[in-house]
This record gives C-alpha cells, sequence and structure tokens, in this order.
C-alpha cells in the first residue's frame, strides 16, 4: 500500500516511504536557520489555494493503546470538518518500541489512513518526541506544513533539547497543537513549552475521553485547511476550537 511506513534508519531519523528516507538529524546554525526560514516561506501553505498539510503525530508506546483505537475511530472526522474550509493531506507519524520512529506519506483520504493505521500496534518503549520535531521541521521545509497534532501522554526526553527543536518550528510558522492524555506534570511542563514556542496550543483530554478529543482534532483539522480564518469560524459554535485560537499567538 503506497504511504506504507518502514524501518527507520539512524539515531534520529525518522522513516517514511521507500523512495525518502529522511537525513539524520544535526545542530543547525544561524546561517542553516535562515536558510530554511527562507525556503519554507517561499513554500508557504499559507497561501491562497494551497492545500492544507498536518502532521499527524501520536505516541504509540504500550500505554496508548486505548487512545490509539480511539484516534482510528476520530481519524475520519478530521478529513469532514475539512470540507468547507479546503482540502487536507495528513501525514502520520508515530514511534513504539526501541528506537522504532515511522513516518507515512501524504494522505487525503480517510479510509487509507484509517487502514494503515489499523495495521499498527502499541508496543512498550520510551518517548521519541523530538524525532517528531525533527521531522515536522524537516518536512516543513522540503513541501510545507501548515499545523503538527501531537497525542501524548508522557515526556521522557531532555526538554531543553524538545524547546530547541520547538524553537525552530516556531520561526518557520507551524505550529504545534499538543493535546495531552492524563496529568502528568513533567509531561505538561514540557507540552506547554513545545505549544507556546511553535505558536501552538495545549490542551488537556481525560483518558478515554472521545468526545473531547474528537473536538480538539476536528479543531486542529480545520486549522491545517483553512488556517486562522477557519479556526476563528469554528471557534463561534464549537469550545475546542475557541480553547485554541485562544491560546494561539
Amino acid at each position: 500500500m503506497s504511504g506504507e511506513p518502514i524501518k527507520p534508519r539512524g539515531r534520529d531519523a525518522v522513516s517514511a516511504q521507500a523512495d525518502g528516507a529522511l537525513p539524520q538529524a544535526v545542530t543547525s546554525t544561524s546561517e542553516d536557520i535562515a536558510a530554511f526560514v527562507a525556503k519554507a516561506r517561499g513554500l508557504s501553505p499559507h497561501a491562497p489555494g494551497a492545500k492544507g498539510r498536518l502532521i499527524f503525530a501520536l505516541d504509540a508506546t504500550m500505554s496508548r493503546q486505548p487512545t490509539w483505537d480511539m484516534a482510528c475511530a476520530l481519524q475520519a472526522d478530521m478529513f469532514r470538518e475539512t470540507a468547507a474550509f479546503g482540502s487536507l493531506d495528513i501525514r502520520l507519524v508515530y514511534y513504539r518500541g526501541l528506537n522504532e520512529c515511522r513516518a507515512t506519506g501524504w494522505i487525503s483520504d480517510s479510509a487509507k489512513l484509517a487502514a494503515l493505521m489499523s495495521k499498527i500496534d502499541c508496543r512498550g518503549g520510551d518517548t521519541q518526541i523530538g524525532k517528531v520535531l525533527s521531522e515536522a521541521r524537516r518536512e516543513a521545509v522540503a513541501s510545507g506544513v501548515r499545523a503538527v497534532v501531537f497525542v501524548g501522554d508522557a515526556m521522557e526526553e531532555r526538554i531543553d533539547e524538545l524547546c530547541a527543536k520547538a524553537g525552530e518550528l516556531g520561526m518557520l510558522k507551524v505550529p504545534v497543537f499538543v493535546f495531552q492524555e492524563g496529568r502528568d506534570a513533567v509531561a505538561e511542563q514540557a507540552f506547554r513549552q513545545i505549544a507556546h514556542l511553535t505558536g501552538g496550543a495545549w490542551c488537556r483530554f481525560d483518558p478515554g475521553a472521545a468526545a473531547q478529543l474528537r473536538e480538539l482534532l476536528r479543531a486542529a483539522a480545520a486549522y491545517a485547511a483553512g488556517g486562522r480564518e477557519a479556526l476563528l469560524k469554528l471557534a463561534k459554535t464549537a469550545s475546542g476550537a475557541a480553547n485554541l485560537i485562544g491560546q494561539m499567538k
């Protein structure tokens, strides 16, 4: 199936389609940052008529199986929500197990995304949020990304390293919407910082609360497809959208 993820390569790489393995991340210089900002602006997905692109990132470690199943059931709502605002492509990124982080190609069909997600099972392992942020940065420069959604419940990495990566996404004007399941205080501190540094938003949802997660995903998808204007429109009738827009810079 097109878009099927393959095994990762390198300590900080995210595996992609067979024709596009990602390079290992390296420390950026100020010149590097200036260059990718300029390139990303030239590819801006916010231009009139541009197709919205959303990176949908999920923690697929063992504790996440119930929420993974819930996200599989809800992902079609993201596509349906965008019908009034424009088209949407989604790139699924997930991590699990021992140093395993994978990404699909860009997907514009909810049935195809659901089929891919149904083949993935959660496995024990540490968080790899840094890889998710690195992939978002790489893709923002390569082809343009309007927003990132990350759904998780834990953070086991160096917060300063995550903040540095988040800061680069902020420079690229790529907001990260972080949806936290549960009340882990360490994770919350990191998630709030990531959202703040990227100009995104942080929201908590209760374990197993499908309605809460559905509303948050719909709001993020509306932004990815139609930008701030679409999110403002949705915020008039949906509290999840109002929560996101209230936090964004």
